[in-house]
């Protein structure tokens, strides 16, 4: 596609080339932070991660993150090998380390550790976890409103790899990217099990229909935060706000659409599956709805 647009395009910033990575707890040249071809991760997508923006020097919503890293890491019964503390010092060391205070984005990924046997048991990673704290700097740019492609690839039941996790295991979502650029859209529109509109491949996704806005009922979907920060916005300034079914019609006909996320906050949507939805430009219930968002991360960063 030559128009892509990612709902994570950032400016370019030379500083990126320089900046030191966190690895088992030593911070690295970037050229030098390698992990083993033996890990987890790098083998079989073994391991849950999260993402964290930096405001005027705080991260955001950093506890919900940390709650959500160590409830996932217990699900898949992966020991961290860190408490929240040091966990917190970490992500704080590698901050001052580069001097970053603000449009920062970071990525911490725990794994559960080299294996010494290229195999699935999670018994043969022996030496423990694998812990990696990437930090750039990063101003979101996204040059228009995302258009979306519906693609075969749904958003999958609990008991084969549950959709809430943040797990390394992305292939699922990498495929519906794929469809989706091949249809020549940006993201994928997924659907859950029933064939209601759940998801993208990479955010979580609203609409817009009357004033009220709409969202998937969370069963199948992401556990996103910022999600959930749109949908207390709303119930908290008498926005009409439902969690609910609805289908691919209703989407067609709605007068806004949006997605959410840590990295790019609301991203508009302006086509799905070819049909347009409102105009080219962000609509009035995802505008006020970004300022919001704006105002409470200026009220928990300040």
């Amino acid at each position: 596609m030559i128009d892509a647009v990612s709902t994570h395009q950032a400016q370019d910033d030379a500083r990126n080339e320089n900046i030191l990575i966190w690895v088992n707890g030593t911070l690295k040249p970037r050229a030098e932070a390698t992990v083993s071809v033996y890990d987890s991760g790098f083998m079989l997508g073994d391991g849950v991660w999260e993402g964290l923006r930096l405001y005027n020097g705080t991260w955001a919503f950093l506890d919900e993150h940390l709650d959500r890293l160590f409830e996932a890491a217990k699900a898949i019964n992966l020991d961290i090998g860190m408490t929240r503390a040091q966990v917190t010092d970490a992500i704080e060391a590698t901050r001052e380390a580069n001097t970053m205070t603000t449009d920062t984005h970071a990525r911490l990924m725990v794994t559960r550790g080299p294996k010494t046997r290229p195999f699935q048991h999670p018994a043969l990673s022996q030496s423990g976890p694998t812990v990696v704290i990437i930090m750039e700097h990063s101003t979101p740019k996204i040059p228009r409103p995302l258009r979306l492609a519906t693609v075969p690839h749904l958003r999958g039941l609990p008991m084969t790899q549950d959709p809430k996790l943040n797990s390394h295991s992305k292939l699922n979502c990498i495929l519906a990217c794929i469809a989706a650029e091949k249809a020549g859209a940006d993201e994928g529109l997924m659907l859950d099990i029933n064939g209601f509109v759940n998801t993208t491949n990479a955010c979580n996704f609203f609409i817009v229909r009357k004033g009220a806005v709409w969202t998937s009922t969370g069963d199948y979907c992401m556990n996103g935060i910022t999600r959930q920060k749109v949908i207390d916005l709303c119930h908290a300034n008498d926005i009409p706000c439902f969690e609910r079914n609805y289908s691919l019609v209703d989407t067609y006909g709605a007068d806004e659409a949006f997605l959410t996320g840590t990295f790019g906050a609301q991203t508009p949507v302006s086509e799905i599956d070819g049909r347009p939805i409102g105009t080219d430009e962000m609509g009035p219930v995802t505008t006020r709805l970004r300022d919001l968002y704006k105002a409470l991360i200026a009220e928990q960063t300040s």
